[in-house]
């Protein structure tokens, strides 16, 4: 069992890369779709080649601004389709990008050993049943069903707290936990149910929270996951998400130079270049 949290807190082990993997053709960057046999195996192939740690698949997106909700039926058919690909032509461990217990069970049922919950745990509460189970690792995202105010930093620690406590009540060791600050998916308005309402501005929000990683750590890794996301495309003003290439490299080096642990990203052979130069950049990677 990979355990996802063993990446050294404070720059102890290398920064890791997490490649994704979507397979929901309604996904917001539509270069990062694979949807046939042929293209996830190239794309598998290929993010093992660049450097890849982890592979994360998603089988329905959850960007707050699309309306893109599907069955679990068809949405655990399309992650268990990729999961046997990625089986047949690699060994990094799997991560499994599901706020939805159903989905979550089948897909550790055929050995994956990561689940990743935007919801922290929260959205479906038969998901604490599913990780009491298994006991994977897991990936644990801020993220409150209710409308949240006050400052960034403290509420995403106690949003933190909060799947934690649910984490440590479902008997997972917290060897097995990383916490990701869930950069878009605090926002004023959206079309879907997994996303954060804050009074506050969603672009400002993030910008806080990758300045300030080091103060969110609470002693867990910290994942993040900027690459091509939409407050790139305020700030650049570039609304198509395969425009923001550059800018996701800024931000991921800029991530890892203020503490970030892992890095999710579409680009893994970009992403892998920043992270090698931001770590020898990086205070806290001074010894390398």
């Amino acid at each position: 069992m990979a355990k996802i949290a063993n990446v050294g807190v404070g720059g102890k082990n290398p920064v890791r890369i997490m490649g994704i993997l979507n397979t929901s053709p309604e996904s917001f960057h539509k270069k990062s779709i694979y949807t046939s046999t042929i293209q996830i195996k190239n794309s598998i192939k290929d993010m093992e080649n660049y450097g890849a740690d982890f592979i994360d698949v998603g089988g329905m997106s959850t960007a707050p601004y699309l309306s893109t909700i599907i069955s679990e039926k068809t949405e655990s058919k399309r992650i268990l389709s990729a999961i046997k690909i990625i089986q047949n032509v690699s060994n990094l461990p799997i991560s499994v990008d599901t706020c939805r217990s159903i989905v979550a069970k089948e897909a550790l049922e055929h050995g994956v050993e990561i689940i990743n919950d935007i919801s922290g745990l929260k959205y479906d509460k038969e998901m604490r049943k599913v990780v009491s189970k298994f006991s994977p690792s897991l990936i644990l995202c801020a993220y409150d069903s209710k409308t949240i105010s006050g400052n960034p930093v403290t509420t995403t620690k106690k949003l933190f707290r909060e799947s934690l406590k649910i984490a440590k009540d479902s008997h997972v060791s917290s060897e097995k936990i990383v916490l990701d600050p869930a950069i878009g998916f605090f926002r004023k308005t959206g079309k879907g149910p997994f996303f954060t309402k804050i009074k506050s501005d969603w672009v400002k929000r993030d910008l806080a929270i990758i300045q300030n990683l080091k103060s969110i750590k609470q002693n867990f890794p910290i994942l993040i996951s900027v690459s091509n996301k939409s407050f790139l495309g305020n700030i650049l003003q570039k609304e198509n998400p395969a425009d923001r290439l550059f800018g996701s490299i800024a931000a991921e080096a800029i991530s890892v130079i203020n503490g970030a642990d892992i890095i999710r990203t579409h680009n893994v052979q970009a992403t892998r270049d920043a992270i090698t130069i931001a770590s020898k950049l990086s205070k806290q990677h001074k010894g390398l």
